[in-house]
């Protein structure tokens, strides 16, 4: 959900719509209110019957985890766990120096308590565009049972470009990830999120052409169809490539 006072309606309109199977709760970071504001929006959430789960999308866990040592959570997660729903932290770790001992004593304290990790990162140009450190960062996350989500090709946004890696530069990342770390470890996606849906960036081919899939789309026929564009050297994002 995103800006969204009226949670009462919010939850009216997913009760409505079997087809929603999960919430996320982010865009701020729902740790900056209170674990009793939290409650309050799970009034509304936890008695729809075909939720499966609640996710909370947060950067807290890095930058202040001891919000996750509130006395108070514990009930919050176990009222996730009572309803019959899975309570999923999607944590936000950029770089290995970001996971305080900290953080991984509260990650390790509520994963014992049955709340599942994920991680997702963006590639940043001068802070961790580099193979080595990322495969560090998951690695470090598998190890404490956070699993590496998505690496995301940093957004073409206004006062932030000079963050942007390249599409040839990132792909090179990706793979020199995968070729550090083990079979398990290899669970991430290097993910494009453009406004027509989650792309994943598959490959640069011999042929010059970007390759491409989409992992989430409006339009289900979308879903998991690989297509291509050609490649431009500098290109960043997918309206930097020509269609055609």
């Amino acid at each position: 959900m995103r800006i969204a006072p009226d949670f009462a309606r919010v939850a009216q309109y997913i009760a409505g719509h079997p087809e929603m199977t999960n919430v996320l709760l982010s865009g701020g970071d729902p740790f900056v209110l209170s674990t009793a504001k939290l409650g309050k929006i799970l009034d509304h959430l936890l008695p729809i019957p075909h939720l499966e789960s609640i996710r909370f999308g947060t950067k807290i866990v890095a930058f202040a985890p001891r919000r996750f040592e509130d006395p108070a959570l514990p009930a919050l997660f176990r009222r996730i766990s009572e309803a019959g729903k899975t309570a999923v932290i999607v944590a936000h770790f950029d770089h290995i120096g970001e996971i305080s001992v900290d953080a991984e004593r509260n990650i390790r304290a509520l994963r014992a308590q049955g709340v599942q990790f994920l991680n997702q990162s963006v590639l940043l140009a001068k802070v961790n565009d580099d193979p080595e450190i990322l495969a560090a960062t998951f690695a470090k996350c598998h190890q404490m049972g956070v699993r590496p989500y998505y690496l995301f090709q940093g957004r073409p946004v206004k006062g932030a470009s000079h963050f942007q890696v390249s599409l040839r530069r990132g792909i090179e990342i990706a793979r020199g990830i995968n070729r550090r770390l083990s079979g398990i470890q290899k669970t991430f996606k290097y993910i494009m999120s453009h406004y027509t849906g989650k792309i994943e960036v598959l490959d640069l081919g011999a042929d010059g052409r970007v390759y491409m899939r989409y992992h989430q789309n409006k339009i289900p026929e979308e879903l998991g169809k690989v297509f291509s564009r050609r490649h431009v050297e500098g290109a960043c994002w997918l309206d930097d490539l020509p269609e055609g």
